[in-house]
């Protein structure tokens, strides 16, 4: 059952994940559920997402080395050995593991916004955005809320906060992305929104307008939140790569 409410909040005041709204795996159709697995808790009144240093590789030996966490609020794809599904990260990838269809909640339009933390590396990255399900292969287009890289980072002082918009299969969506450098802390909590209506989506940190881009998707979309580690060694100092979010609100515009 699709699920476009344009009201919609998840505090993560319970003790476990809503697993109507969210699927603790990353594009598990590439891999499967078991090699895909998000590491998560709730606790605090937050969803943690983490990477340990026993995490396994996703997609090993196929795509560049790559560890990620993340919960997706939606997941569509074709059956096994087909190549539909969402965000191939290469031409005529195909199915490893056939997926249930799965709607939890895919917004159309509204003021969205996440508040998190993010605990970072110079080779790990955390990401909050809204991507079309691919049910159509031309509702693919992503609208990138956040995108902070650890090695922009200037711990206690500014980082580089990727947001805006990318194509990828819609040829009605223009490329339209860039990284501002903001004066915050990304170790603290911030909350990063996206406006979007028809033809217009602003992007704001903390309330503040950073940016805006026209012409973004419309059409249903799932939210994406992930913690990225791209190995190279043992975690630097021993840190665990974290994205810690508080809350996912969304509100009519």
């Amino acid at each position: 059952m699709t699920d476009h409410r344009p009201d919609f909040e998840d505090d993560f005041d319970g003790s476990r994940l809503d697993r109507t709204v969210w699927l603790p795996h990353y594009l598990p159709a590439w891999s499967s559920r078991e090699e895909s697995a998000a590491t998560y808790d709730v606790a605090e009144s937050c969803v943690h997402l983490t990477i340990p240093p026993g995490q396994r590789l996703w997609c090993p030996g196929d795509h560049p080395p790559m560890r990620v966490s993340a919960l997706q609020s939606g997941n569509c794809s074709g059956p096994l050995g087909s190549t539909v599904g969402q965000q191939p990260y290469r031409a005529g990838l195909r199915v490893r593991e056939e997926q249930e269809p799965f709607w939890g909640w895919t917004p159309h339009h509204g003021r969205i916004e996440v508040r998190a933390r993010a605990v970072l590396t110079p080779l790990s990255m955390v990401a909050c955005w809204l991507v079309g399900l691919e049910d159509r292969p031309e509702r693919s287009a992503e609208i990138c809320v956040a995108e902070i890289f650890g090695s922009t980072v200037q711990p206690g002082e500014s980082a580089a906060v990727g947001m805006g918009l990318h194509p990828f299969r819609d040829p009605a969506v223009s490329e339209d992305f860039e990284a501002v450098r903001l004066p915050i802390d990304v170790a603290a909590f911030h909350t990063y929104a996206v406006d979007w209506r028809s033809g217009r989506a602003d992007f704001l940190v903390d309330g503040t307008l950073v940016r805006s881009c026209l012409g973004p998707p419309d059409y249903p979309v799932q939210m994406m939140l992930a913690v990225f580690d791209f190995p190279g060694a043992d975690p630097p100092n021993g840190v665990v790569p974290a994205l810690v979010v508080d809350r996912v609100r969304a509100r009519r515009s």
